[in-house]
């Protein structure tokens, strides 16, 4: 079986099958809605699920919001939809600080995202579908030139972009790109995982944060000992981050990530800016060494 949507066919059958653990008394009801909403939501091709009281369930379609057809929702229904299909981790994090993240399945409906908080004091959530297929190049329209930064032998290429543009997409296609050409060994770490990459060629590994690892600096520590020849951080949050993923570029792996900036200038400044004074000037050279590539977009 080499077909490769054979073998995403296969692989979707055994996760099926994979025994999962029961759900907590008085769950059942409560996921079954959720599940309800997003049956519409796969109908509908929508993109996202809102969840805000006071107004009913609505779904983003093609960029607009679109109502259900029932009536507004309190704080505790959507509290009492979403936190059983939270993650242990993300379920911790909203009963600590009232914000949490994760990623779950849905039997027949596909994978989602969930970002579950709080406003005026209630609860509300944003769930994104993800995609079910992990993108080509082809399918984006990417400058022929960036199929060349998958060949790098070392060095760090960053994605720039604001929320939106797509930049965990194109790191999931260059990802794709080299684990359809090449026998390597590649490790990514999520925040949370948003595609799902087989074995093609390459052996990948995908850690999430709050499930595999507690943080990007300490997943991004334990990957640099793991015999990774790629490694993708999904977002540079803080400068400890920023730091090792520069070394690991400057040092001989090949590394990918992602930053919330507009173009060139103001991606190498960010990092910069993001440690004391006395640091930027160091890392400034550090990164000249290590950056191979910024790419930008909208």
């Amino acid at each position: 079986m080499n077909d490769p949507e054979d073998l995403d066919a296969l692989v979707s059958e055994l996760n099926a099958e994979v025994p999962r653990a029961p759900a907590a008394a008085g769950d059942d009801a409560q996921t079954a809605r959720l599940r309800s909403w997003l049956e519409h939501v796969v109908e509908r091709n929508a993109s996202d699920l809102l969840l805000v009281a006071g107004a009913p369930p609505a779904m983003r379609i093609d960029g607009a919001i679109a109502a259900l057809h029932e009536g507004p929702l309190g704080s505790e229904e959507i509290a009492d939809a979403v936190v059983p299909a939270l993650p242990p981790h993300a379920r911790t994090a909203f009963r600590e600080i009232g914000i949490a993240d994760g990623s779950f399945r849905v039997p027949g409906l596909g994978r989602f995202r969930i970002n579950l908080h709080h406003e005026r004091g209630r609860a509300a959530a944003a769930i994104r579908r993800l995609p079910s297929a992990v993108p080509r190049f082809a399918s984006l329209g990417l400058p022929a030139g960036v199929e060349a930064l998958t060949r790098l032998p070392r060095g760090l290429v960053l994605v720039g972009g604001p929320t939106g543009s797509g930049k965990t997409t194109t790191l999931a296609a260059l990802v794709n790109e080299i684990n359809l050409r090449d026998a390597k060994h590649i490790i990514t770490i999520e925040d949370p995982i948003e595609y799902e990459h087989q074995h093609r060629r390459c052996l990948v590994e995908q850690v999430e944060i709050g499930v595999d690892a507690p943080d990007f600096p300490t997943a991004l520590r334990a990957a640099l000992r793991q015999a990774p020849d790629v490694i993708v951080v999904g977002e540079m949050r803080d400068p400890e981050t920023m730091q090792i993923a520069v070394a690991a570029g400057e040092t001989g792996h090949l590394v990918f990530s992602s930053l919330h900036t507009t173009d060139v200038a103001t991606t190498v400044a960010r990092i910069a800016d993001s440690f004391p004074l006395e640091r930027q000037n160091t890392i400034r050279q550090e990164l000249a060494m290590a950056l191979a590539a910024v790419l930008t977009q909208t």
